[in-house]
Formats: C-alpha cells, structure tokens, sequence
C-alpha cells in the first residue's frame, strides 16, 4: 500500500508561504508582546471610555473618533496574532504545536474582548437623533458605515454579561467544533483502488481524480471518497447537528426569525434580494440539464454520473506548471491593469502564496487578509492541473481586493460575502479570456469553454442547492431533533435532484458528499454570496467590455472601498443596481449563451 505522503507531489511543492511579516516564527517574542499590549490597551480604553459613549446627549465626535481610532488599533494588534497563529494551523493541522497556539491566542482574544464588549452595547443604546447626529459628523465621515452597521444589530445585542458569557463560551463551543471538523477533514485517508493496486489518499487528493480523463480513475476516485467519509461519519454527523444546534440557539438567543437572519444582516442584503437570486437561479436550471446533456454526448457515455460532471473533454488536455500558471495569472491582471499586476507579482516574489501539496494541509483554496499593518496570504494545493489556473486567479483576485482595501482601515477593509467574490471571480473572467488566447485549437478551446461553464454552475447553481440543503438540514434539526447520518444523506440528495434532473445519475456514495463541505461548519448559510457574485461579475464584465479603459478606474475605486459603504451604494457608482429582480436575469442569460456557444463549437469540433 503506497502511503499518502510518497504520492503528494507538484510542480509547486516548494512554493510555501513566508509568515515572517506577521512574526518570526511561533516563538517569536513580539507574539505573546502584542497579546499583551493589547491586553493593556483594551483595559485602559475600558477605564477611559466606559460610560461615556452612552452618556445622555452622547459623547462629543472628537471623543468619539478618538475612541473607535484607539479601538481599531488595539483590535488589529491583538488579531495579528490569531491570524499568523490560523494560517500555521491550515499550514500543518496535523503538528500539535500549531492546534495549542490557536487555541492560546483564541483564549487570549476572548479575555482582551471583555474589556471592549461595552463600546459596542453603549454605542446602539443611544437614542436614534443623537446617533445620526453623530454618524453624519464631519470628523467622523471615515466610519460613518461603521456606526450606522453597528446599530443594525441593536435588536440582537443582549446585555453585557450576557455578551460576554457568549464571547467565552464560543470558544469551548462552536469554534471548538470547526476546528475539529477541519482537523478530521485533513486527517481523513480514502482507500484509492484502481487496477489492483491500493493507495490512501487524502480527500483533496481523490477530490483531484474526479478530474481524471480516465472514467475508471473517476469511479475509484468517487468511491474512495465515500469510503473515506462513511468511515468518519458518525463524527462527522455528530459535529453538524451540534453546530446546526449551535446556531439554531444563537439565533434565538439574539432573536432572528430565520437562520439565515444573522448571514443575511452581516451581508447587508434583505431575504428578499436573496430569495429572489436563488429563484431566478432555480428558474434557470433546464439550462444545467441541456448542458450535461451535451457532455454525456461529448464524452460517448449512455448515463452521465455525478463523478463524470468534472471529466475532460478530450485525453489530451493540457496541463499547467507553477511558472506557466503564475505567468497566465500574472498577464491576466497586467492587461486589465498594471497596478493589478504589481500587486499580483508581490504575492509571487515576495512568497505570499502557499501552494504546496502535503499532509495535514487544509483542503481546498483561501485567500485570508490578515491585517492592514502586514498584507493577504493565500493558501491553494496546486496540481498541475489547467483549471489550479482559475483557482489561483480567483485567490489572486481575492488578494487585490484585500491590499487594496486596507486603505480604509481594519474596521472597513472586510466586505459583505455578497461582494467579497467580486474580485476573485472577475480575476477568473480576465485569465478565462487569456487562456482562450493561449490555446486556439477548437478542442482545447471547447474544453476551455466547458470548464468555465463547470465552474459557474459550481458557483451559481451548486451553491445555491447547498443553500437549500442548508435550510432543509436547519429545519429539519430543529422539528426532528438530532438526525442520523442516512436522514442528512435523504436532504442532500433532495436539494440536489432539482439542478441534475434526469440529465446526470447521482450515485449512491453521492449522498455522503455534503460530510466535507466547510462552509456548512465554518459560516453557516455562507454559500449563496458565492452565486451572487458570480452574477455579479458577469454583469460587471459585460459593462467592462462596453466600456474598456473607463471601467477600470471605477472598478479599482469600488475594490478599494472595502466595506466602507454598503453594497447596493457602492456598485451604484458603477451602474448596477442588486436591488432589481431583473438584474440577476443578465448573469443567467449570459451563462445560457455560454452554453449555446459549447453547443455550436461541439458541432465544429465533432464534424
């Protein structure tokens, strides 16, 4: 049996990330300083201001941008360390050391946070006149977004003992289980067995196989995964129904109506918007059907499975290495922009890029912002595969929009999910469009073309069913009580049926696949801002090639806005308006043209 670690290898297997602009290393000193700094800072800014921003009439705004100044920075310094001690953790979730400083600077930022819970529940407790009175106050135009998003949730704050036995609880609670989810995930082994011959796989490694050009390779590969996940499965259950549990109690500890009210709220987009993107989506799914019929027909097989959705096209698919991905990428963002593509270059020279592939890694992709005072990092596990191409640009997208954000400071650099896709999947459009480029011939630029459209049906229609799946499990925990994993596998094939109709075969060991999606864990109800920006984009795309050279100023200033307004305001400025029911019909109608054009170039290529 060949061992997982001897078969993990990439034309990346170098390219690890440099944390030392967060701090030398794990025993760097400065860490455990800057805990402590804060820790002084958060109790003399709980001597000073305590008191005095909910004080009859208010505090003057002077006082008040003192105050969220002092806040801000302490805030970043005492986060500085639980970044630098998360991205470790991704890193290598399997070395202990990392999984004990987590836990330490969790601990650590808890205990500072009590000093700091009472600016918040002072500062929504003041009377409406006197807030907006403040809010609109010249000096404090920067955080003007900020005060008035703060009292949004004034009708879901509890006390301040309240607030901070929920702050100290999270720990042993809810974040206790994400990361026990993660660290089953990286740990979980697959038995890969193609041709007599068995190796253990991790999930990211089978994950790749259904990739495979090869439909036996794809088949071991999806069975693998079963395996893999039905062997940790009474864990696995377990966690979901505690933290479905979890949230099912916060929520009603805060008083939302819905599960997805606190998601919603944080998004700065009413159920209403969202409802209306997910059924408009839905409406579209004769689209999804059309297209899997024609890759049944392109790849000659009589049933299309759900391990064939990802298959290649044609046996001789290009593959890509490192140098050539970060090349692609790095000219993708340079033709749009040269400022985009300094900034895309920083992330290659100066090593802010962990692509490696190793045991113990966190699956799949991220791009995390860290601080303002440092810069992003982003975690990918490369392949060598031409589609690592378009994950890579869409972490790289995800970095522009967060160095570009910290202009706005750390209170403002963060967005709404909503339009935190944005950037990553309009850097997926530009490298989509060079790829075309790259690669004229007629079969390679169909399975271009495919995979493109592959990868939006991920992000627009899967994501929308795993939120449907999301809002059938919530439910279903809370009338039936604690589910069994075969009742979590009935919902998952229920949400799914829909999207894949009679056009693709969902498998039997399909129905254990929701066990190792983390957003379910990590962000409950996260999954829909996925499809939103996808349409988003594919709106703002169009109006860029309409508009060329006159986008690219507006689409740096909305990138470099952050958080600092809301959504709908800030992509007024470039034209679009989310609010409109109407609007995600562009995206969706875009999508079906894709299709059309696979249709028409399948003819040429097959002829």
């Amino acid at each position: 049996m060949t061992s997982a670690a001897a078969t993990q290898s990439s034309s990346a297997d170098n390219v690890c990330w440099n944390l030392s602009d967060l701090y030398a290393g794990p025993d760097d000193p400065a860490l455990l300083a800057d805990l402590e700094t804060s820790e002084r800072r958060a109790s003399a800014f709980e001597v000073t201001y305590r008191g005095k921003i909910g004080a009859e009439g208010g505090p003057s705004a002077a006082m008040l941008l003192a105050s969220i100044v002092e806040l801000e920075g302490l805030s970043e310094q005492m986060d500085k360390s639980a970044v630098y001690a998360s991205l470790l953790h991704a890193g290598k979730t399997d070395d202990p050391r990392h999984g004990a400083l987590l836990a330490m600077t969790r601990e650590r930022r808890t205990k500072i946070n009590k000093h700091l819970i009472f600016f918040d529940l002072e500062w929504v407790a003041l009377p409406e006149e006197v807030a907006s009175r403040l809010a609109d106050a010249p000096e404090l135009a920067r955080y003007r977004h900020y005060l008035r998003e703060k009292r949004a949730w004034k009708p879901h704050f509890r006390s301040e003992g309240e607030e901070k036995i929920l702050e100290e609880k999270a720990v042993t609670g809810r974040a206790a289980f994400v990361r026990l989810f993660e660290e089953t995930i990286s740990a979980i082994r697959c038995p890969f067995e193609l041709d007599g011959k068995t190796e253990t796989l991790s999930t990211q490694q089978v994950l790749a196989k259904l990739y495979d050009s090869d439909r036996a390779t794809r088949q071991a590969g999806a069975t693998a995964l079963t395996e893999g996940l039905k062997q940790n499965a009474r864990l696995l259950t377990f966690v979901f129904n505690t933290v479905v549990l979890d949230h099912k109690s916060d929520c009603e500890i805060r008083k939302f109506q819905s599960p997805m009210g606190p998601r919603n709220l944080a998004n700065e987009i009413p159920e209403s918007v969202v409802e209306a993107l997910m059924t408009a989506t839905e409406r579209h799914h004769a689209m999804v059907q059309r297209y899997y019929a024609l890759k049944k027909r392109l790849l000659g097989l009589d049933v299309l499975c759900d391990y064939d959705r990802y298959a290649p096209l044609f046996n001789e698919q290009p593959g890509c290495d490192w140098l050539g991905a970060g090349q692609t990428v790095r000219e993708s963002y340079e033709s749009f922009s040269p400022k985009f593509g300094a900034i895309v270059g920083e992330f290659f020279e100066k090593n802010w890029i962990d692509a490696a592939l190793r045991d113990g890694k966190r699956g799949g992709a991220f791009s995390a912002g860290a601080v303002p005072s440092v810069h992003p990092y982003i975690l990918m596990n490369f392949t060598d595969k031409l589609r690592d191409v378009m994950t890579l640009a869409h972490e790289l997208g995800h970095g522009v929009h967060q160095y570009l954000s910290r202009s706005v400071g750390y209170f403002q650099s963060g967005t709404p999910l909503t339009t935190a896709e944005t950037a990553s999947v309009f850097g997926e459009m530009l490298t989509f469009q060079r790829l075309l480029e790259k690669y004229p011939d007629p079969k390679t630029k169909l399975s271009l073309l495919c995979g493109k459209i592959e990868d939006a049906f991920a992000t627009v229609f899967r994501q929308v069913v795993l939120t449907r799946f999301e809002q059938k499990l919530h439910r279903a925990r809370k009338d039936q009580g604690e589910l069994t994993s075969e009742a979590i596998n009935a919902l998952w094939l229920d949400a799914n049926t829909p999207m894949h109709g009679n056009a693709v075969q969902l498998t039997e060991g399909y129905s254990w696949w929701w066990l190792y999606i983390g957003h379910f864990i990590r962000s409950p109800f996260y999954c829909y801002a996925y499809a939103f920006g996808e349409l988003l984009v594919l709106a703002l795309y169009q109006k860029y090639k309409q508009e060329g050279e006159r986008f690219v100023p507006k689409y740096i200033e909305l990138l470099s806005a952050g958080g600092s307004d809301s959504p709908d305001k800030l992509l007024a400025r470039l034209g679009v308006d989310v609010n409109d029911p109407e609007f995600w019909a562009l995206g969706l109608n875009l999508l079906d043209e894709m299709v059309s054009e696979a249709e028409t170039l399948a003819k040429q290529v097959i002829a």
